[in-house]
């Protein structure tokens, strides 16, 4: 055996040998009288450190769990805020303006001997007579949202849902503005779109709105993927179209 590898046993067997007497002397303080109160002092202070311990870990996941409640509680902010901005920017036009009177006027500024002039609203002007109103898909409403089923919502959020809704409401505006235009106005891209129309109509969408993805492509910026066949999902389940099929088209009627 080298002397090297004697040395290392050596010193293995010295380590243990010290731990053992290193066991019997603590094994023996325990049996002093002078020892053991200062043992049991030591024992219920490790009980109350203890005790502590298991509050501070009780505490520390009713914060976790405050922490999540308020991840939670930011991320349905947003999400609110994101629909305040979409309706803040898609007000409809058909509302009425409100004008804003002035209500406190300084007394010196009026004459008492003039009549107050109040302005009359302008009469609303009716549409002319060939206009011909065309049919939107309405947004989804949060309720209906909430509704949805979590498979069928995935990670969508309610504001992707109705920018879609936007977008397709553009492709069936285009569509027939083209088709309730006169012949004799359209140039020749709006003529064989027009054409396309026509040949595109079935006996089960005679009457009714209707776009195909040849619409979406040509009137909007969407893209035809999985992502947005899984937001038509969520359209039908909602009741805001329906799909007519027929001759290797699939039509996106509006209900």
């Amino acid at each position: 055996m080298a002397s090297s590898d004697l040395e290392q046993l050596c010193s293995h067997v010295n380590e243990k040998i010290g731990n053992i007497k290193k066991t019997l002397s603590l094994r023996n303080c325990g049996q002093e009288p002078t020892l053991k109160a200062v043992l049991n002092k030591i024992g219920d202070e490790i009980i109350v450190v203890n005790e502590l311990l298991n509050k501070l870990e009780l505490e520390i996941q009713y914060q976790e769990q405050t922490n999540n409640s308020l991840k939670e509680l930011c991320e349905s902010l947003e999400e609110d805020y994101k629909d305040v901005e979409h309706l803040k920017g898609n007000i409809p036009s058909h509302l009425p303006q409100v004008t804003v009177a002035q209500s406190c006027v300084k007394g010196s500024d009026l004459d008492p001997e003039e009549p107050i002039k109040v302005e009359e609203p302008e009469p609303i002007k009716k549409p002319p007579k060939e206009q011909r109103s065309i049919k939107e898909m309405p947004f989804i409403t949060c309720d209906e949202f909430n509704g949805v089923p979590s498979y069928m919502k995935s990670r969508l959020t309610y504001g992707q849902i109705n920018d879609v809704i936007k977008e397709m409401n553009k492709a069936v505006i285009s569509k027939y503005k083209i088709l309730h235009q006169p012949k004799k106005s359209m140039n020749s891209v709006a003529r064989n779109l027009y054409h396309r129309f026509i040949d595109e109509e079935t006996k089960d969408t005679k009457g009714r709105y209707f776009i195909v993805e040849a619409d979406i492509k040509e009137f909007t910026t969407l893209k035809v993927d999985k992502k947005f066949h899984v937001l038509l999902n969520i359209l039908r389940h909602c009741r805001r179209l329906s799909e007519v099929r027929g001759g290797g088209l699939t039509r996106y009627v509006i209900t």
